[in-house]
């Protein structure tokens, strides 16, 4: 098999680096060679955080070049047009409609863009757009919008839904196992 490319963007506290884990973990139980990155900028002050989770026969780095990412998954409405760019031909990004403003529009400097999703798609690229915030708040936390959004890629891929139910599993803290399990499937079946 080919080396799929998959990147995880966001703003810092937002649960990337759980979703990649879990991500990661999913898809070693699936019996591929896995390489994950971490890329941390200025997480602590609201900054972008990157991800990059490589997987196939034979992975031999970890890091995704400019397009060549089969999925981006976006944290973010401006994350996710930030690093369009490193899409492929053919990729897909999924991503939270949640906005946060960067500092620029916090200070007045700029404006945080409009109708994000609209020119993504006149770009020609598939976008799927849910609400992960109010699906997250539906299965009883806010937090666990990482995990809405894992549910809504494992839609995209050949993998059983009880692997991934099971990689959640692995991956939370036990006291939040139900939470997590529920914000999985609300953003698996929206």
């Amino acid at each position: 098999m080919e080396t799929k490319n998959i990147m995880i963007v966001g703003v810092g506290g937002q649960g990337t680096l759980l979703a990649s884990k879990l991500l990661g973990q999913l898809l070693l139980s699936a019996g591929y060679d896995v390489k994950v990155a971490e890329v941390h900028g200025m997480s602590q002050r609201g900054g972008s955080v990157i991800t990059y989770v490589r997987y196939g026969d034979k992975v031999y780095s970890p890091l995704i070049d400019q397009g060549e990412a089969d999925y981006i998954i976006s944290f973010e409405l401006l994350e996710a047009a930030r690093w369009m760019p490193y899409l492929k031909e053919g990729g897909r990004i999924i991503t939270n409609t949640q906005q946060m403003d960067p500092m620029p529009v916090i200070t007045g400097a700029a404006e945080y863009p409009e109708d994000i999703v609209s020119k993504i798609q006149a770009k020609g690229v598939p976008i799927d757009a849910i609400d992960g915030l109010a699906l997250a708040s539906e299965a009883g936390s806010a937090r666990a919008v990482n995990i809405v959004l894992m549910g809504r890629l494992s839609r995209y891929f050949d993998i059983p839904e009880e692997q991934w139910l099971d990689a959640v599993r692995k991956s939370v803290p036990p006291k939040f196992v139900e939470v997590n399990l529920k914000a999985f499937e609300l953003g698996r079946n929206c």
